[in-house]
């Protein structure tokens, strides 16, 4: 017996090449691996090698997908809310529109703002993008911002320029003004002079121009002007940096300068910068970030009263969503009425005769979705082999044909036509894995053909059909290239709206906004199907 116990022992107890070193009965010491390192340890970087090497498998995958899907969606919410061109481009004016009340047309210091910040966004060219955003809100400010960036730069401002070189010299000495306008504290006693003195620096840099070597512009001289009447004296008397005495010497000849009113100078290019419409517009989107488009696509607007409905001649957007819900309901449900029997046909034929109707099923695949399309057009129009088959038949006169193309019948027999094999692969794929025996046998216990059918067949074939309805309205509800071709005027989706505002009137906040509250009537109407049917129950076989 004790030769049998040494045997055992000698033939289970650790040797070195066992890659594990036991610790001594006496040792309570932890378990070491080969190289010396406690087990716990070892285990755990050979399973963070085994993660990292896995993730190094799927980050193409991944990095594909971030690129390809998540950043444009959340590009598209971001534009949805974006709205930093107004402040970016008229900076002052926004500024100076913040102490207006919404009613009549702002005061002078509004439009001394404005006639900075569009000298500047001129030279820029970024009046036009502002003139074209905020045209989306109100029409007519587009063409507003172009005629007046282009004579902005021919204002009757000059005369401060001249009546200040007259009294001295110095004025027209850009070394006078590049020392005056780097002294510590003149942004305290001539702040408009210093931003527009700014705006005016970062003009010549833009053009590759040496600013000491350029003659400071009117708009600059406009701001000094406006300055010097509205510092206090003891404030200019108390400055003691660069150009002191020179601006001492100027501010008591500004009151008796000849003046010009921005206003009328404004007002005389285009009498609608006299429209408290056009100010309302700049003011309510002057913030970098805008509830206006969301508010837009549920066909409300912003105004400086607050938020109103846009007139009833112009809402739109609400219609559309309600159809292109109702329509896709309406595609789903011919789609299953339809797909259904075939379905049912496909599983309960003998294989080769399945695979061959299969076929005909994934057919339309092959064939490109646009000459599906046009062939619909074909058939449905008023002169279509559907309605000259109809007059043959004596069905219909020949003066009285049915209209069947440009409405929304047209649109949804297309797309029932052309998304109904989503409808049949996950019915048939469930089917195939019913059981015929479960059928016959209820028939065998009584059961009539259609009680089977009901009670024992049915059940078990709805997650096909609740995968097939996922699968065709989400792909209904974003359809574009149908909808446009057979939809007419009442047949069109939102997402015809959503293409028209992205190729056509470059509305593209408006159409992220719209876009982003599809995705979130998807998101619902997900989330509702899993709460009263559940998703666990939706199979593709």
């Amino acid at each position: 017996m004790t030769d049998v116990t040494d045997a055992t022992t000698a033939r289970t107890a650790p040797t070195p090449d066992d890659g594990l070193r036991i610790a001594d009965s006496d040792d309570s010491g932890p378990v070491l691996a080969a190289d010396g390192t406690p087990l716990k340890k070892s285990l755990r970087r050979a399973l963070r090698t085994q993660k990292l090497r896995a993730l190094a498998l799927i980050a193409p995958l991944l990095i594909f997908v971030l690129v390809t899907f998540i950043a444009p969606i959340a590009d598209m919410l971001f534009r949805s809310v974006e709205n930093q061109i107004v402040s970016e481009t008229l900076p002052r004016t926004v500024v100076a529109l913040r102490d207006w009340n919404g009613e009549g047309t702002p005061d002078e210091d509004v439009f001394a703002a404005l006639y900075t910040d569009l000298v500047i966004a001129a030279e820029f060219k970024t009046h036009t993008r502002l003139g074209s955003r905020l045209n989306y809100e109100t029409t007519g400010i587009s063409s507003l911002f172009r005629k007046t960036g282009r004579r902005v730069d021919r204002f009757d401002t000059d005369i401060y320029t001249k009546q200040f070189t007259a009294l001295d010299p110095a004025w027209g000495e850009t070394a006078t003004w590049m020392d005056l306008m780097t002294a510590d504290g003149i942004g305290k006693i001539l702040p408009e002079t210093l931003s527009s003195f700014n705006g005016w620096i970062s003009i010549m840099r833009a053009d590759d121009k040496v600013p000491a070597d350029e003659k400071v512009w009117d708009f600059v001289y406009t701001s000094l002007y406006r300055d010097l009447g509205k510092t206090p004296a003891d404030a200019i008397a108390a400055y003691s940096g660069p150009g002191a005495a020179l601006l001492q010497k100027t501010q008591p000849a500004v009151a008796g300068f000849e003046s010009v009113k921005l206003s009328d100078l404004f007002i005389k290019v285009d009498e609608d910068w006299g429209s408290q419409k056009v100010w309302g517009t700049i003011k309510s989107f002057s913030s970098e970030y805008t509830s206006g488009y969301f508010l837009a696509s549920v066909d409300l607007q912003k105004t400086p009263s607050g938020i109103e409905p846009v007139p009833q001649d112009q809402q739109i957007y609400i219609l559309l969503f309600k159809r292109t819900l109702f329509m896709s309901l309406m595609i789903m449900g011919s789609c299953i009425l339809l797909g259904y029997p075939i379905a049912f046909l496909l599983s309960n034929l003998p294989m080769s005769k399945s695979n061959l109707l299969l076929i005909l099923v994934l057919l339309p695949f092959w064939t490109s979705l646009l000459v599906r399309t046009s062939a619909w057009k074909v058939l449905l129009q008023q002169q279509g082999v559907i309605n000259d088959i109809l007059v043959w038949a004596g069905i219909v006169a020949n003066n009285d044909r049915l209209v069947m193309i440009n409405n929304q019948f047209g649109t949804i027999v297309a797309m029932t036509h052309i998304l109904l094999p989503f409808m049949i692969l996950p019915l048939y794929s469930v089917m195939k894995t019913i059981p015929p025996t479960y059928v016959r046998a209820a028939k065998s216990l009584g059961a009539t053909n259609w009680t089977a059918f009901w009670r024992v067949y049915f059940p078990q074939s709805v997650p096909g059909i609740g995968a097939g309805s996922i699968l065709v309205f989400i792909l209904s509800i974003g359809y574009y290239i149908t909808p446009e071709l057979v939809g007419g005027t009442t047949g069109t989706f939102i997402s015809n709206r959503i293409a028209y505002h992205i190729s056509s009137s470059l509305n593209w906040g408006l159409a992220a906004a719209l876009g982003t509250i599809l995705l979130v009537v998807v998101l619902l109407l997900y989330w509702a199907y899993d709460k009263i049917v559940g998703i666990d129950n939706v199979s593709l076989g």
